[in-house]
């Protein structure tokens, strides 16, 4: 691994960091440092508004979605290079949150499989913060098996060829602020399960598209069942052809497990600074042994990302497509943050229960642990990460599928077997 940044890559992060100094929105920065996990922090107006302005300024400046090509909105830059952006823009950062999904997920989805006249439309508006993706994708039956999903889209019969849409979606992110979505479709039954679907995209003011928030344990709303009735999408909003679905989904899959795991964080620096400021039996909480133990035991975890992490960058500065070891990134920070969330309300005794502006870090950890089984299930459950692991890095024999090569409509729907 190279640690240093070749001159090239010095002089796009002195120049990064010189616009950034002029242009971030300083007014913002002391809410943007106290925010507790899972939010900006902006109060002092409104969040979303906050975060489209800062976008738009970083696209008028060539600063969005660096490693997308110019007429699509981006900057044309490399890979690296936008990691470094990344690391400069440090507190900041957290207003890209909106646009996660979107310039993460969705956007290399539509750049890959689009028309060009749809990517036109729908890229620079994405880049720029002006429109708002999410990706439609699991479902109530689903669980972690993205195909066993039951969602149908069938042709009109009125021979327009259009797409009716019937069915439902769960978990999706930021539903209620979007303007599009990804979303994944089953339209043939009567073929094995990954081989009947197709993928749309789709205002998400379609009629017949409804968007109901969940109220999630952690007090907030950033999931969203969205149900679809006798919804029509023409055909030219499909994504590949017709029963390609799966291939397409695997584009965005891909990227996803990237992006969240590559920008997830574990907490330790501030269970860290809790443990240097809190006190055990008249004593910092550090100098006790067993704090101390386990504190040791998350350092071990986080330096194990921080190096991991670096070899995904090194293959980045060398033009190289980090593969599926990354999905490691993922499993282990998931993990990682739950235990580590726990053990830091164990610190603060009973005073862990309450959760408000006296929590210490503004109960950062009291938001750290509702939010972290998430964490573990979003983007590909740590089961499903684990046999990505086994069988594409290690090599091992793939788990047994009964339902292999049998059409979906005769997978059985419970316990039972059809007689």
């Amino acid at each position: 691994m190279d640690f240093n940044d070749t001159p090239q890559e010095a002089a796009f992060r002195a120049e990064a960091r010189a616009w950034i100094a002029a242009n971030a929105p300083k007014h913002l920065e002391a809410e943007l440092k106290r925010a507790s996990f899972g939010s900006n922090g902006i109060a002092s107006e409104d969040p979303l508004k906050a975060a489209k302005a800062w976008q738009k300024k970083k696209a008028d400046a060539g600063w969005a979605c660096l490693h997308w090509p110019k007429e699509y909105g981006g900057g044309a830059r490399s890979a690296i290079e936008r990691v470094i952006w990344g690391q400069e823009e440090g507190v900041y950062g957290a207003l890209s949150g909106p646009f996660v999904i979107g310039h993460g997920m969705c956007g290399p989805t539509v750049m890959s499989w689009a028309s060009e006249e749809h990517k036109r439309r729908l890229l620079p508006p994405l880049a720029s913060g002006e429109e708002i993706w999410c990706q439609l994708f699991s479902e109530p039956a689903g669980g972690s098996d993205l195909a066993g999903l039951r969602t149908r889209a069938v042709k009109a019969e009125d021979g327009s060829g259009d797409w009716i849409i019937n069915g439902q979606k769960i978990w999706t992110s930021g539903a209620q602020h979007s303007d599009w979505g990804l979303l994944i479709t089953r339209t043939d039954p009567n073929v094995p399960k990954h081989k009947g679907l197709t993928m749309f995209f789709l205002s998400m003011k379609t009629p017949g598209v409804e968007v109901r928030p969940i109220k999630q344990a952690n007090g907030k709303s950033e999931f969203n069942e969205v149900y679809f009735t006798d919804v029509r999408i023409p055909d030219s909003q499909r994504l590949g052809a017709v029963g390609q679905g799966w291939e397409v989904s695997l584009t965005t899959l891909m990227n996803e497990r990237l992006s969240i795991g590559s920008g997830m964080s574990t907490g330790f620096p501030e269970l860290f600074r809790l443990c240097m400021e809190m006190e055990i039996d008249g004593r910092a909480a550090v100098d006790d042994r067993a704090v101390r133990s386990k504190l040791a035991q998350f350092a071990v975890r986080q330096s194990g990302l921080k190096y991991t992490g670096m070899r995904a960058i090194t293959a980045l500065s060398k033009g190289e497509t980090p593969g599926p070891e990354n999905s490691i990134g993922k499993l282990v920070a998931g993990a990682t943050m739950q235990e580590l969330a726990m053990f830091a309300l164990d610190l603060q005794g009973q005073s862990g229960v309450v959760w408000d502006e006296t929590s210490p870090q503004n109960g950062r950890f009291q938001a750290m642990l509702m939010r972290s089984p998430a964490t573990r299930i979003e983007g590909g459950s740590d089961e499903i990460l684990r046999n990505i692991i086994a069988e594409r890095v290690l090599g091992l024999p793939a788990d047994v599928r009964v339902d292999k090569n049998v059409p979906f409509k005769d997978i059985p729907t419970s316990g039972r077997t059809k007689s």
